[in-house]
């Protein structure tokens, strides 16, 4: 008996570990146990988080489900047993716990540990081809940001964010600057597009839907989030429309929204979702310390920026011709906070944005440099590709000379280079692996012109 006793123990402990390694999920949000906290544990196995059950509790009390709309429902008719088991068909399955690694106790991130601008600089230059003056700029914002978080210095002298515009043609590398920057930095950052956010009560996103983007980055850790990087795409796209009558819901009403947040206030943001609703908690992120920077092509703002610079020149004796800067290149590089007014921004977003700078068009021999030289090139990564398979990939001049000239007339900057490269790489990755003898591949301005084939060696050669 007393072994049988003893066995009967030794089962019941261990199904009580078992319970303890599985996390459950709630029924209404669909959180897990880890981020939700402790569940309510219904019958039929249906579990309910602390905020779910408060949520709907406090939506009762408000009256909207009022015992008056319990007394008139026909109990009699309702299946209660049939009801929970739907309930518990669609509750989400436990799922067993994983294991979480130990967290070290990271040091306090102080002054020495923010690199220098010519270091930041140094190491965007490893990634990006071009764009000095853009590199140039980003580096001493981002090292002034950063050292006014460490320092807190916003007590006698209070200091500006140092939030950035980038105005730059498309494939110019706005996005891949700024995602490489935030990977050199270990900072979480959110990507979002412009053309999406609406103001509150239409559809679309809240302006508040970029920081939960930056909070979900960030594992949901509100402490890293607020010292992340928020990078808000196709900006132009929000500029005020002109000639309009109706409301401008996507235009100065979200550039209005921004305001607050680029400038720095606590902002209430759900967690594990984009929009707010009554069955999402919400967290409260203070944004006085987080990065924003603005990126867009700005159609158009070159004739504006034309306009007013012939307003100068225009008169008098010493008056230019019209056509004088048609052929001035890259004259988006005059901006003016007057040019992006005139371009349908309010004062006080432009005047959250201090920095303003510009990243000229892709030259043919910058296209060049971008398929070889960067640590993360395209072609260095397709002769790793093919490394593997021991075969040599080679690219000549001509080649690089051929693809860089293709993907100028796309007009989409560097993005159009991995879509050529794809294209001409395909048959070579494809045909490779079923001959063992050959030993290196070397693609040519013929083969990249459609006029010949790539050059194979075999391994005895």
């Amino acid at each position: 008996m007393s072994e049988e006793k003893n066995q009967n123990e030794i089962e019941e402990v261990t199904n009580e570990d078992e319970h303890k390694d599985v996390e459950h999920y709630c029924y209404l949000c669909r959180r897990p146990e880890s981020a939700a906290g402790k569940m309510l544990e219904l019958p039929n196995n249906i579990f309910i988080c602390t905020d779910c059950m408060q949520r709907t509790l406090n939506s009762m009390g408000n009256g909207q489900f009022g015992f008056i709309d319990a007394r008139n429902m026909d109990l009699d008719s309702m299946d209660i047993t049939k009801m929970m088991n739907d309930m518990q068909s669609m509750q989400p399955k436990a799922e067993v716990k994983k294991k979480k690694k130990d967290k070290k106790e990271e040091p306090e991130f102080t002054l020495k540990d923010i690199p220098a601008p010519h270091q930041i600089k140094a190491m965007l230059d490893e990634y990006v081809i071009g764009q000095d003056y853009a590199k140039k700029v980003m580096s001493v914002a981002v090292y002034n940001h950063y050292k006014r978080v460490v320092t807190n210095t916003m007590d006698e002298i209070e200091i500006d964010k140092s939030n950035m515009l980038m105005i730059g043609p498309t494939g110019s590398g706005k996005t891949y600057l700024v995602k490489t920057l935030a990977r050199l930095l270990k900072v979480p950052l959110a990507i979002t597009d412009a053309t999406s956010l609406t103001e509150a009560g239409y559809i679309g996103d809240d302006v508040e839907s970029v920081l939960s983007k930056l909070l979900q980055a960030a594992d949901n850790d509100v402490d890293r989030a607020e010292h992340g990087i928020v990078f808000i795409d196709e900006i132009d796209k929000i500029a005020k429309k002109q000639n309009t009558n109706s409301r401008d819901v996507s235009g100065e009403s979200v550039q209005q929204g921004l305001l607050k947040l680029l400038e720095g206030a606590e902002v209430e943001v759900p967690v594990g979702a984009t929009s707010k609703n009554a069955m999402v908690p919400l967290t409260t992120i203070n944004t006085r310390n987080i990065l924003f920077i603005c990126g867009g092509a700005f159609p158009n703002l070159e004739g504006i920026i034309k306009k007013r610079l012939m307003k100068k020149t225009s008169i008098g004796f010493g008056a230019d011709l019209k056509d004088r800067f048609d052929e001035e290149e890259n004259i988006i590089a005059q901006v003016t906070n007057e040019d992006l007014r005139e371009y349908g921004f309010i004062p006080e977003f432009i005047g959250r944005l201090p920095m303003i700078f510009t990243l000229e068009g892709l030259t043919k021999e910058m296209l060049v440099k971008i398929l070889k030289e960067p640590k993360n090139a395209i072609l260095k990564q397709y002769q790793k590709l093919l490394e593997l398979d021991e075969v040599k990939l080679e690219f000549d001049e001509g080649a690089l000379e051929a693809i860089a000239e293709q993907a100028l007339k796309k007009k989409t900057g560097a993005r159009a280079l991995r879509a050529i490269i794809e294209k001409f790489m395909l048959d070579i990755m494809y045909e490779i692996p079923k001959d063992d003898t050959i030993g290196s591949v070397t693609i040519t301005r013929d083969y990249i012109e459609n006029h010949g084939n790539p050059e194979i060696h075999l391994r005895d050669q």
